[in-house]
């Protein structure tokens, strides 16, 4: 599975050392919305918790970020970096990917149900556009 954005990408800043340095999305819970009391809810009303749920529940995850600054990717397994930040060239866009695939014991669902449930976030957040591609082979 992948899901994309168009935004400013991952923060990431260079070290001491001119060494790129992300913000630990993938490996770190985000406090802000983490069993915080206050934090916002979905549109579906339930809790937020921040990518390295996705993270820890995926066999394998790469995160893409492509900044104004640069462009890296990192793989993760079990939530878990497998790999430093590496650095990718640049193609003039920014945003962030994340391509995964969800490790044994994580509910599927069925392919008209992961479709009418991707259709359903379009209603609830009005500046979401959703695609939906099968590109399972067999």
């Amino acid at each position: 599975m992948s899901v994309a954005d168009d935004g400013r990408g991952t923060d990431t800043r260079l070290d001491a050392d001119g060494r790129p340095v992300k913000k630990p999305v993938m490996a770190t819970k985000d406090l802000r919305f983490f069993d915080h009391p206050g934090a916002q809810l979905l549109p579906d009303g339930q809790p937020r918790r921040g990518m390295s749920v996705v993270s820890a529940l995926s066999e394998w995850l790469v995160h893409t970020n492509r900044r104004a600054g640069g462009a890296w990717t990192q793989r993760y397994e079990h939530g878990v970096p497998a790999t430093g930040l590496n650095p990718i060239a640049g193609d003039g866009t920014t945003g962030t990917t994340v391509h995964f695939r969800p490790g044994d014991g994580v509910p599927q669902a069925s392919d008209e149900g992961t479709v009418s449930e991707l259709a359903g976030l379009v209603t609830a957040w009005p500046y979401l556009s959703v695609d939906f591609a099968d590109r399972r082979s067999g």
